[in-house]
């Protein structure tokens, strides 16, 4: 276990809450060892660009302190902390040539002339561009210009380099050679990186932590190795490599079934416990038929380069392999995976909630629409007195204006359709799942509250969708 004196940066608690009500970040708690090189993953709008620019003093937290060698510094402007930031558009200075740009910060600092040469010379070597003082940055290619960007930030020496999205702009090729020289050069400085992508193979390819970021909140902290093959919740591992992610049940002592199989696991869960299984494509076993644990026909074979992604349907689930021989499509194909290549967890309670008013006729009312329902027929008990006052079972007066209606409907109860204005509420697409039967959807509403919904056919990402909750799947509880 570390010791807390070699955290160069802890952030405690922080929040950030913008005017318009949008909470970006959210109950956010993690600590930076010194010399670490700790990575920022997620999607787009998941709040760790928001978290960098914290840490960097260009946002201000809402609540929560950042600690820097142990002291407070989330009221401190960003020239006063020993932390300098690579953007992805490099923001080079276009009228200057490399020696010019480099040397800024520190003619800012007003050194000497002869100490900005050595430290502009030693950062060029390290960044494998000596001799290119006197040239023009718009002469540069984009992997050059990077690279000048970085030695911009590096020269001031700062604790701490907050990199966001530096190789976004650069094409594929020079995208993976530059991820290699940043984790070479990160070891020959020994100073702190923390990096913001939302490229899963950046962030395993250089990380010694990742951090996983989903709408504002930490969904798993690790090694590059255990985000990989030990993912907390489902959303990890959909989002970090490749996966077949299943509903299941445990049926024994090490035996789950899933996919229309048993298969032998090494998570000791308890039986009857609902299950998410974790299945890696690459770990999936192509068998002979008759030898399968699950069996199911061939749907496409895409050459990959180094392999085949193979789509089996079994049954109603679809399972993805990928493996260097390639049966045919329409081929009948057996599958076994070995146990310590799958991953279990606990099923997560999907459930939604929300609450609904109760009008003046006792009818109940969500985001201003009528539920064909009133309070005496979902509160067992309730009834209506002559004067029109509503009583509880225990002869309690409901008052309509301080009780509340708690809802609960499952997510595969809710259908979405897109005339937006039928549904009982509406939003847009932010997350999705793929199930093996089904996907699972994040819907993001204007109520500030997100919906899940399970539906086997395929939406887009952001489409706009009406939720319709039939009245007889919810289930009610009073709530005063």
């Amino acid at each position: 276990m570390s010791m807390a004196n070699d955290h160069i940066i802890e952030l405690k608690d922080i929040t950030k809450t913008y005017p318009d009500g949008f909470t970006a970040v959210s109950d956010f708690n993690l600590y930076v060892r010194k010399g670490e090189f700790i990575t920022f993953l997620g999607p787009s709008g998941c709040g760790k660009t928001t978290t960098l620019r914290m840490i960097a003093g260009f946002e201000l937290p809402t609540s929560g302190e950042i600690l820097l060698n142990g002291r407070n510094i989330s009221d401190l402007p960003p020239y006063e902390r020993p932390i300098n930031t690579v953007f992805q558009r490099y923001a080079l200075f276009p009228h200057m040539n490399v020696y010019e740009n480099i040397a800024f910060g520190l003619r800012q600092k007003k050194l000497a002339e002869d100490v900005i040469t050595k430290k502009v010379k030693r950062v060029l070597e390290l960044v494998d561009l000596e001799g290119f003082e006197r040239r023009a940055v718009t002469t540069l290619s984009g992997g050059q210009q990077q690279r000048i960007a970085i030695a911009r930030a590096v020269v001031n020496e700062p604790e701490i380099l907050l990199l966001d999205e530096p190789l976004g702009a650069l094409d594929l090729k020079m995208r993976k050679e530059m991820q290699l020289e940043l984790k070479e050069m990160h070891d020959r400085l020994g100073i702190t990186f923390i990096y913001v992508t939302h490229d899963q193979e950046e962030a395993l390819t250089m990380s010694d932590t990742i951090v996983v970021m989903s709408e504002g909140r930490i969904q798993q902290i690790g090694k590059p190795e255990d985000i990989y093959n030990e993912p907390k919740n489902a959303f990890v591992a959909d989002f970090i490599g490749d996966s077949n992610i299943f509903n299941g049940i445990m049926t024994g002592h090490l035996k789950a079934r899933f996919c229309g199989g048993e298969f032998d696991c090494v998570d000791d869960v308890e039986k009857g416990t609902h299950i998410t299984a974790v299945v890696r494509p690459e770990d999936v076993i192509i068998t002979p038929w008759e030898e399968g644990t699950i069996r199911g026909r061939v749907t496409s074979v895409i050459f990959k380069g180094i392999h085949y992604e193979i789509t089996v349907m079994s049954g109603k689930n679809e399972m993805v392999i990928q493996s260097v021989r390639a049966p045919k499509t329409g081929d009948l194909i057996g599958m076994k995976v070995d146990p310590d290549n799958i991953h279990i967890m606990i099923a997560e309670d999907n459930t939604n909630y929300f609450t609904a008013d109760i009008n003046a006729d006792f009818r109940l009312e969500f985001n201003g629409k009528l539920l064909d329902t009133s309070v005496t027929k979902i509160i067992p008990g309730s009834r209506r007195r002559e004067d029109g006052t509503l009583m509880d079972a225990a002869g309690d007066v409901i008052d309509p204006q301080r009780t509340r209606i708690i809802v609960a409907i499952r997510p595969e109860d809710i259908t979405m359709t897109d005339q937006v204005e039928e549904g009982l509420v509406g939003g847009y697409i932010s997350n999705l799942i793929y199930k093996g039967d089904h996907y699972s959807y994040v819907i993001r509403t204007d109520l500030e509250q997100d919906f899940i919904v399970d539906d086997e056919y395929l939406w887009n990402m952001d489409d706009h969708v009406g939720l319709l909750m039939p009245i007889e799947k919810m289930a009610f509880r009073l709530k005063k």
